[in-house]
């Protein structure tokens, strides 16, 4: 037990380290007044989104310091979206409804959506962003100018997370915690290494030029998750990407209830961590760095473990999570939560790759693809 204990201080050791030099390098992009002939096309994918899509295309309508155009791929709702954002185009010329093609073979939905979008856009920018975001007014003018002065492919940004309910505590939070602590931030921003690459799907801003060099969301038409597989392609063609805190920029309710959740997240999970070469690796960097210490600390309380570096491993793991939460701006229950939350994490990756194993499949708002 002794060494068990010793592990867990060591692994929540390495996430606070890390975590601490990420906090201290990721910052949220000034805002400034993006330069002339800039337009940004703020692309939506929308699929039965009646509840969401007018705060959301409101709240980019409402950009500052750069032009703007959004523009809503209708993706064979069967509720209210495409009325909703056919009376707001009828408002403001800015807004314009699209409605996407019967799907293609070999294509996921939300991908052939995102690439359809890039096609109908006129902009030298293109901000996906999913119908749930809220974008702040300085974030679309941001992120272009941080994009063009870094000569970037792509810079995405994670939004505030806005978690109310249980299911959403125990799920939404390890976004960031991954993000934020075990992505070498200072690596990706001075290496190509392809498997640097990462994105938040829900904000994602290309160059128009990066973005069609390398062939867009056609060139991942049968994969589901966007953000990390793009970055890939760019630092795969010699393009830099970067990832931003965002929690001034937008704001994004993911989930309400903790089937939702689930259901979302298990169904990319395949693209992230869940393979046979990745998972058994991050199921001990964050069962023993996260999940163990508090059972630690009870069996020291038994007198059954050593207490120093039970506790040890604790106070690091709560340490760094909170930390995330503040720079996140994220609900602090995710601070006492934090060790069910990594459980539940590694539970969906687990499941997701035991379910892909018996060949079943994921999708996208009730289209089911076989898995690839």
């Amino acid at each position: 037990m002794t060494l068990i204990a010793i592990l867990a201080f060591a692994f929540a050791a390495l996430a606070a380290l890390l975590g601490a030099v990420n906090l201290g390098a990721m910052r949220t992009p000034p805002f400034r007044q993006a330069s002339a002939g800039t337009q940004v096309s703020v692309l939506v994918p929308a699929r039965n989104e009646e509840g969401n899509i007018a705060a959301c295309v409101e709240s980019a309508l409402a950009s500052e310091g750069v032009e703007v155009e959004v523009v809503v791929m209708d993706d064979g709702s069967t509720d209210r979206t495409a009325e909703i954002v056919g009376a707001l185009a009828a408002r403001d010329p800015r807004v314009r409804l699209e409605t996407a093609p019967p799907l293609p073979q070999g294509w996921t939905g939300k991908v052939h959506a995102c690439q359809r979008l890039a096609d109908a856009a006129r902009g030298t920018h293109l901000l996906f962003v999913d119908a749930d975001v809220r974008l702040a007014p300085r974030a679309a003018a941001s992120l272009a100018t941080y994009q063009e002065e870094r000569g970037l492919g792509l810079v995405s940004a994670v939004p505030r997370q806005v978690m109310k309910g249980w299911g959403e505590l125990l799920t939404v939070p390890m976004i960031n915690f991954l993000m934020l602590g075990y992505l070498p931030v200072p690596m990706m921003r001075t290496r190509p290494d392809r498997g640097l690459g990462a994105a938040c799907g829900q904000t994602m801003l290309f160059s128009r030029e990066a973005y069609d060099a390398i062939g867009g969301h056609a060139s991942i038409r049968h994969l589901l998750h966007d953000g990390i597989q793009l970055a890939r392609r760019l630092r795969d063609h010699g393009r830099m990407t970067d990832v931003v805190l965002g929690s001034e920029l937008a704001t994004c309710r993911m989930y309400e209830t903790f089937d939702q959740a689930w259901a979302g997240f298990i169904k990319n999970a395949h693209e992230g961590m869940a393979s046979w070469g990745q998972l058994p690796v991050w199921t001990v960097l964050l069962g023993f760095g996260h999940v163990l210490p508090p059972l630690l600390v009870l069996l020291a309380l038994a007198g059954l473990a050593p207490m120093a570096p039970a506790l040890g491993a604790l106070a690091l793991s709560l340490g760094i999570r909170a930390a995330i939460t503040r720079a996140t701006g994220e609900n602090w229950w995710t601070v006492p939560l934090h060790p069910a939350t990594v459980a539940v994490g590694l539970a969906i990756q687990w499941a997701s790759l035991l379910k892909l194993g018996r060949g079943s499949g994921a999708g996208w708002k009730g289209r089911v693809y076989p898995a690839q």
